[in-house]
Order: C-alpha cells, then structure tokens, then sequence
C-alpha cells in the first residue's frame, strides 16, 4: 500500500512526536511500572533507549538481564526481519491469492500482524497542524480509523436534551462541538470521511471538526480540562467475541500511537462513547488498559471538555480491520500481534500457570447452559475422555457465576480446549502456544474460529465425520 506523505513544518514533526505522552514522565522510570510481560521487555528497552540507559545506571532495575539484546516488535524504522517479535508460518498453499510465498508471508504479516500497525502509522496525516506548542493539533490514518490529537475542545451540552440513550449513534455531536486551534486542512479530512459507519471509523465525529479562533485550554472555554491521555472506544460488546474486537483494537492502537516510554501505562482515561452505563462480564480486561474508572457520555454530559491528549482508537468493524472483517490469506498461522496481545492481557490481570506433578494432557470441555448449541450427550463424551488415563478431564460453565479471571486461569492452564461453535470459543487466545482447539460442531460458520486460531498461533480441529454428528432441532408444536 503506498505511503501517503505531506509536507510538514520541522516544528509539526516534533510536535506530532510527543503527541499522547504522559505528562509525568517519571512514570516510565519507576521500573516497575512498566508492566509488561518479561519477554516483552527487550522490545520496550529497543523501543525507548533512553529508558534502557536508565535501568542500565540504576542498581534497583529490575530487568538488567533484557538489556542488550536485539529485538523490534516489526513495526519499527530499521527493524530487521530476524530480529522481529515473531515471523509468521506459513506451511500451507495459498490457493492462488499470490505468486510467491514471500509475498505469502508479506500478506499475512500486513493483514494480521505487527505489519499492519506499520501500515496504519505510515498512513498518518495531518489533519490540523499547529504552529505552536501550545496549539492544537489532528491526526489520522486513511478513512479516520485511527486518530490523535492534542489540546481539543469536544462540546457535550446538546446531550443534556437528548432523552434517548446513546449507542451508536452518529449525531452525538454536529458542526462546531469538536474542534482545535490549528490550521485545518479541511479537503483532506473530508477525503478521509469515506466510511461514515458507527463502529467503522471516525468520520462520523471528525467530520464536523472546526478550526477554532482560539487556543479553547488557555483562554479556559472549556468547564472541564482532562490533563491525562484519555482514549475514546465505540465499543461492540454484544459477546465474549465482539467484546474482545475491542480489547484487541485497543491494544493495537496503543502501538499504532508509540511515541513515548508511558505507551503502556495505565494512568489514563478511557471514555466509552456511549450514555449506557458499562456493565460486562468481562469488566476485569479494563485493568490491563487502565488504573481509573470507565467513564461514558454522561459523565460529561451538559459541558464543554477539553483533552490535552486524545486517542481515537482502531475500531472493532473496520473493512479489512483486525479481528472481525479480517481478511487473511489461506496457509498461514501465527500473528505476532496477537500473540503479544494475549500474552498482555495474561500478564496485566496477573493469569497463573499450574505447576504439574505430572504429564497428563489436560482437556477442558465448554459447556453451553443455553438454550441452543449444546451438546446433548455431552456426559456420555466426558465419560469416554475420562477413561483415558493420560487425560485430565475438567468440565467447565463459563457464564456470569463464573469470575472472568478465573474462567482465564482455567483456560491458560488447559492443552486441549474442546466445545461447540459460539463466542466461549474466544478464549483460545488465552490458550498456552502448545494447544489446541477442538470445535466439534462449527454451525456452518467454518472460519471464524479456524481463522482466529491461526492468527493466535493455536492448532484448530473439527469434527470431520458428520455421519456421526447428528443435529437436533428444537421440536415446534
């Protein structure tokens, strides 16, 4: 994909690099605030050297043993291929989508891994430049997936006439209720408002972007200032597996904006653009993104808010967006970026491992207590797992009785995870590297779950002899 390239003043290059910083930066030098799984360490240290110089000097550094050694997520400038957080593998053919197979693992390396972070930050562009530090200022990838801006006034007093409550809703705001006191480059952003779509991209909120007479922070138009980095979600949280398009957007956009050592940090806000109060099964993910409450459209409504620093994430709908609506290429498993996230999300929410006294494989079985796609001779599958004496066989309800975090620690621990097609099926991402996923029934829906286990890494099964699988309707009278 080419690069989109405009001509900026040196003075915008620097400006726009200390975009979305935390403003405490002696957070990223509290060692152990950095929070991130050992083995992304050496990443982070590649990513932010001044940080690694730092923990060299300092006796109390906890992580010495990652200095020094040679690794780039892949999105880097000069990032080598070998020294990449992970290549991709791509064993299978790939049924005609390419000519070669490097252009195989190219493919799925920008469809699925740490290359598409590379392509959406080499689509930036200024949308509002400043001329000051002070100023404001608005930028974005191409169709307003993924944007950012600094010192931005969004006007939310309408709301307090609205009586309906919001969820995707493309009029939150209109005509001057978001803006900044930059210069505008009004075509390029109307270019950009090519998906006007609730959960697609930004356009529906950015298209209303005004170019102010004034800088809204320091002559206080604003009735509230938020100084930390807030991050502005549309969510999809209908199911375990919507949810997570989410999450996993989140995570993604968190290296799509690196630009400073806080990029992990939790002290920021998180405001879902929404008026419904947020209430989920799986609340407890939030911790790995954020140490403050969610908030939502009521917490401002009736004000005027300036943000210092604001992040317009990766939505969960994109077209030929990550996740949900991922394209990718036949033969190929194993995204770093997925990976990365799943080994995150463990890490943030503090996932053990079992220690085993033994080698037995240990099976968990996914039981629905729904009305539809259960397994009717479910006990009698279990009896028959359980007579082997190699297997470990546990089976497991994950529903709102069951603390999310547990339901992870369950599914962390397990070799074999087997159930029926439905969004429980998510949790392979939280699978360890070895295992495999078995769905013994995928509902005519055959690669959803396929697919989402070959960008994780995780082996994926179904059941093959349909002779033997039998399905039952529910009986109408």
């Amino acid at each position: 994909m080419p690069v989109v390239e405009y001509q900026v003043s040196s003075l915008t290059k620097l400006y726009l690099s200390l975009i979305i910083v935390n403003y405490q930066w002696s957070v990223a030098y509290n060692f152990t605030e950095i929070n991130l799984p050992e083995e992304h360490i050496p990443y982070y240290f590649n990513s932010y050297p001044e940080v690694a110089e730092k923990c060299k000097l300092d006796s109390a550094c906890p992580y010495k043993d990652q200095l020094n050694q040679k690794a780039c997520w892949g999105y880097e400038q000069g990032c080598k291929l070998q020294d990449s957080y992970s290549m991709p593998s791509c064993p299978g053919d790939h049924k005609g989508w390419v000519k070669t197979k490097l252009d195989q693992l190219k493919t799925f390396y920008t469809q699925g891994g740490f290359g598409y972070v590379q392509e959406q930050r080499q689509e930036m562009m200024v949308m509002c430049e400043p001329t000051f530090m002070e100023d404001s200022s608005l930028e974005c990838t191409k169709h307003l997936r993924f944007c950012r801006g600094r010192n931005l006034m969004l006007n939310f007093t309408d709301l307090s006439s609205r009586k309906e409550q919001l969820r995707y809703k493309m009029d939150v705001l209109k005509e001057g209720q978001i803006g900044g006191y930059c210069r505008l480059h009004k075509s390029r952003l109307e270019n950009e408002c090519d998906q006007i779509s609730p959960l697609q991209s930004w356009g529906p909120e950015l298209r209303y972007f005004t170019e102010l007479q004034r800088r809204p922070i320091m002559e206080k138009d604003c009735d509230i200032t938020i100084e930390k980095p807030t991050f502005i979600l549309k969510i999809d949280a209908i199911n375990m597996y919507h949810h997570f398009c989410d999450f996993f957007n989140l995570y993604t956009s968190l290296h799509v904006n690196s630009s400073h050592p806080s990029t992990f940090s939790t002290d920021v806000h998180i405001l879902i653009w929404e008026t419904y109060t947020y209430q989920s099964s799986f609340r407890a993910v939030w911790e790995a993104f954020t140490s403050h409450p969610i908030w939502d459209l009521k917490t401002f409504r009736g004000e005027t808010v300036c943000f210092k620093n604001l992040v317009f994430p990766l939505l969960p709908r994109m077209i030929f967006g990550l996740y949900y609506n991922t394209p990718i290429i036949w033969g190929c498993e194993k995204s770093g970026l997925f990976h990365a996230f799943s080994k995150h999300i463990l890490h943030r929410l503090r996932i053990p491992v079992h220690k085993r006294s033994d080698r037995k494989i240990h099976v968990t079985l996914l039981s629905r207590d729904t009305a539809y796609r259960r397994i009717l001779n479910e006990k009698e599958l279990i009896e028959g797992l359980q007579k082997n004496p190699d297997y470990v066989v546990k089976r497991v309800v994950y529903n709102r009785d069951m603390d999310f975090k547990k339901q992870l620690e369950s599914t962390y621990n397990t070799d074999i995870f087997i159930g029926i097609h439905g969004a429980g099926l998510s949790h392979l991402m939280f699978l360890p590297d070895w295992a495999v996923l078995f769905e013994l029934y995928n509902c005519e829906d055959e690669n959803c779950y396929l697919d989402l286990a070959r960008l994780r890494g995780v082996k994926y099964v179904t059941w093959q002899d349909k002779s033997k699988l039998i399905q039952e309707d529910e009986v109408r009278k």
